[in-house]
This record gives structure tokens, C-alpha cells and sequence, in this order.
């Protein structure tokens, strides 16, 4: 029986997405050992009555417990998943929005890179490492599958201080995949791609359907004014640079100097860069959960498992049965459906437990992968998984232009992580000093200032630097 830990499982959504993607294999379902992990009790009863209900849903019982405990949860445990947003929307990310911006700072996410993303970091790392401290004397050989940002300072961080087996994980190249295929109306199961770079800032090296090359066909989505509105951004990156990049537009806008600037307000409109978006997001989402909850803590409310193209996770996104529905009722009908996202945690699980190897996109340390990225970074690249857990896959070099806009992130990157590792204060300003975004914007005393008065600002929520 795996035992599979949750830790952070109070965000129900996501835990739900990831607990209905094991659950849909019928080689795990019956023997899963799912533990819910959270320090505030009324999420936590939540996601345990929805794990209850997926459960339902599948037609399978697995063993299922919740506890506000971390050690009790990975006692013996064989897989850990982390989902955590430590300081959570209030205090912590409030602050990384509101105290840049007395700087004149704008920001869209505020969670990988530029000073939002330096200060996540910082208080996130620790809580990684305390965690990882207490899987080397509770589990020791369980696999780590870390979900959260920023992606790579996290990985990195672990990497250097723990000897957890660690990959990250996020959905952007698998996600960023299905959009470029829709925009050149080509079956995404046709598409065969190799992706590669640092989480956030990977591009496809390959984006082929039958030994074909498919990079004519994206260019001319932007020789017929077809771009997205929401994606003019990648676009105009692709169209510099050469390669389509994996993060989204407003999110990519602010780890490069060129798209936000204060004297340049006209570029926003030019690029639809929406400034706040992750502000408006959580705002959305707090709401959005605090009436989800009676929906999912009610019993008549059945969960459905749809058991037939489960991989097709982008009808999610429009594939209500019922047209005619209003729109809480298709809101209530697309949290209570279950279907496979597109999240790697599960196959991993699937492929470690069964042997039957797949290909999963990974963040692991750059030992050998990327010859013209550091040596210990963060990459991003395909990995095979199974029995032997996860095997990274060797790139060889990058395009020259690619490694350098990637060494501009990871710069600020390592200078996050040395800060986090040994307390110093100056590394902190060092990293946003470097930050692509933070120097376009303001000058080193401003930067310094704007350190300070975060750090000061959150208080208790970060260790005490040197």
C-alpha cells in the first residue's frame, strides 16, 4: 500500500485534481494510502470530505486520513507532495504587491522571479528544509514531488541542504503544449515535442508532427494577426528570439525588462500585460472556495468520475454537458467532476509503483543535462520514470540566446537560494539588484530600501538575516 502524503492539502481544488488523477488508475486506487496534511483545521475537514467523495466518485476505497500533524503524515510515507503558500495570500502576498508599488514596482504574479518571487523564496525555503529535515528521519527513501513556488529556488534550495529525492513539477510545458497546438489546429496527440531551460522560461527545441517541423505554421499565426490576445507576449518573444517559451504571457512579462516599464504605460495595453493578476486571482479563489465548501461538504452533492478521454484535460475548460446551465451551476459541475489534469505527480506515482516507464517533464539539478547552464542549477527537462524512479534526460547545449536570457533568471535565482542557505542579508539585495524586472525599474539605493521595508514588513514570516 503507497503511502501518499498531501502536505498542504487544505488547497481542496488542487488536492482534489491530484487525488482523482491517482485514484483514475486502477493499479493504485484500491491500495492508495492517501494522508491530508494542513495547519488550519476547517480546510483540512474540507479536502478530507472531498478526498471521501473522489474516492466515491472512482468507485474504489483507499484508505484515507487527515491529520494537522506533518511528522504523524510522513511517518513511513513513500511520496510527499507539497502545495503550500506559506504566509498565504494575507499577510504575505499583499505585502510582495502593495510596498513595490510605493517604488513605482508593478508586478502581474509576483511568485517565480522579481522581488515578489525573491521574498516567497525566502519564506518558503525554510519551511521546505524543516520539512525535508523531517523526511530524512521519518521516511527517508520517499520521493518528494514539489509543486511549489518559486519552482526553482525551491528545488535548487532542497538540492543543496537535503538528501530527500526531489523533483519539481508544474504543468506549464505539458499546458503551453495543447495552447500552441490549438492555435495551429493540430491534434495535440500528433505533436511530438522536446522542451528543455529553467521552470518558467523552457522553450521548445522540437514542436514536430511526423518528423515535420511545426515552427512555420506557429510563425504564421503571427504573420496572420491570429496571436491570442491574452498571449502577445510569448509571441513577441518567439518572434526575437526564435522559440516559443512555456509560461504564460503575463506571467513571462516580469521576468524580462521590457514589458512593464512606468514610463512606457502604453506597453500594457500593447502586450495586455494585466498588472495585479495574482492579487485578483487569490481574491477570487478565497471567494470562490468559502462557497465551494458548502457545495462540497453536502451530501447530496455526488462527484463524477468521467472515466472515458480522462486525458483531455482542456475540454475542462469549456466542456459543460448543459449548455442552459447557469453560472454557479456550471461552476458547481466542473469542481465536483473528476477527470486526469494534466499533472505529472500521479504518472510518476503510477510508473514508480507499476514499472511501466512514461515521460514526464521535470525540475532537477543541472548535473550534466544543460552544458550551457551552471553546473547545480534548476533545469527544467524530460525525464523517463519507473521502478528507478526519475531518470533526467541529457539536452546538450542550448541555443546561445536561450542559455543567456535563462541566466539572467537564474542569477537571481542562486543569489535567493545563498541568501536562504546562510542567512546573509547582502545576498538578498545582490538578488534583487540582479532581478531583470527590479533593475529596469529602479536604481541600487532604491533597491535596497525596498528590501528593507519588505523584510521588515513581513516580519516573523522570515528568518533572521545577518
Amino acid at each position: 500500500m503507497a503511502k501518499i502524503v498531501f502536505i498542504g492539502a487544505g488547497s481542496t481544488v488542487f488536492a482534489k485534481n491530484l487525488m482523482g488523477d491517482i485514484l483514475s488508475y486502477p493499479e493504485l486506487a484500491e491500495d492508495a494510502h492517501l494522508v491530508l496534511h494542513d495547519i488550519e483545521p476547517e480546510r483540512l475537514r474540507t479536502s478530507e470530505v472531498v478526498a471521501h467523495k473522489v474516492a466515491e466518485a472512482w468507485g474504489v476505497s483507499p484508505k484515507i486520513e487527515a491529520t494537522l500533524s506533518r511528522r504523524e503524515a510522513l511517518s513511513g510515507a513513500d511520496y510527499a507532495i507539497t502545495m503550500i503558500q506559506v504566509g498565504g495570500y494575507k499577510p504575505s502576498t499583499v505585502v510582495d504587491f502593495e510596498i513595490p508599488k510605493k517604488y513605482g514596482l508593478r508586478q502581474t504574479i509576483a511568485d517565480t522571479l522579481g522581488i515578489g518571487g525573491i521574498m516567497r523564496g525566502l519564506r518558503t525555503i525554510p519551511v521546505l528544509l524543516s520539512m525535508c529535515k523531517d523526511m530524512e528521519a521519518l521516511c527517508p527513501d520517499a520521493t518528494l514531488l514539489q509543486y511549489v513556488n518559486p519552482m526553482a529556488m525551491n528545488c535548487w534550495a532542497i538540492d543543496r541542504a537535503s538528501s530527500i529525492n526531489t523533483v519539481g513539477l508544474c504543468h506549464s510545458v505539458q499546458g503551453t503544449a495543447r495552447q500552441l497546438a490549438r492555435d495551429i489546429s493540430v491534434p495535440i496527440e500528433e505533436i511530438d515535442y522536446i522542451c528543455a531551460g529553467i521552470n518558467h522560461m523552457a522553450f521548445y527545441l522540437k514542436f514536430e508532427r511526423e518528423g515535420r517541423d511545426l515552427y512555420p505554421e506557429i510563425r504564421q499565426v503571427i504573420e496572420e494577426d491570429r496571436v491570442p490576445d491574452w498571449n502577445r507576449t510569448r509571441y513577441k518573444l518567439l518572434e526575437k528570439f526564435g522559440y516559443s517559451v512555456t509560461e504564460s504571457s503575463e506571467h513571462f512579462a516580469e521576468y524580462v525588462p521590457w514589458f512593464i516599464k512606468r514610463d512606457r504605460p502604453e506597453l500594457l495595453e500593447e502586450f495586455n500585460i494585466p498588472l495585479d493578476e495574482y492579487i485578483t486571482r487569490c481574491e477570487r479563489q478565497i471567494t470562490e472556495w468559502h462557497g465551494l465548501r458548502r457545495v462540497l461538504e453536502d451530501d447530496s452533492v455526488k462527484f463524477k468520475a468521467e472515466r472515458e478521454g480522462v486525458v483531455d484535460a482542456a475540454a475542462e475548460v469549456a466542456g459543460y454537458e448543459q449548455k442552459e446551465l447557469t453560472v454557479e451551476e456550471m461552476e458547481i459541475q466542473r469542481v465536483t467532476r473528476v477527470k486526469r489534469s494534466l499533472e505529472y505527480g500521479s504518472q510518476i506515482i503510477h510508473s514508480m509503483e507499476t514499472g511501466k516507464p512514461q515521460v514526464i517533464y521535470g525540475n532537477v539539478s543541472n548535473r550534466g543535462l544543460i552544458d550551457n547552464l551552471p553546473a547545480g542549477c534548476c533545469v527544467e527537462v524530460p525525464c523517463l520514470v519507473d521502478r528507478n524512479g526519475v531518470q533526467p534526460t541529457k539536452i546538450g547545449t542550448l541555443p546561445p540566446q536561450l542559455a543567456a536570457l535563462m541566466q539572467t533568471n537564474i542569477n537571481v535565482q542562486s543569489l535567493t537560494v545563498e541568501a536562504a542557505l546562510t542567512g546573509k542579508r547582502d545576498h538578498i539585495y545582490h538578488a534583487a539588484m540582479l532581478d531583470p524586472h527590479t533593475a529596469a525599474e529602479l536604481d541600487l539605493d532604491q533597491i535596497v530600501n525596498l528590501v528593507d521595508d519588505l523584510i521588515e514588513a513581513h516580519g516573523d514570516w522570515l528568518p533572521k538575516y545577518q
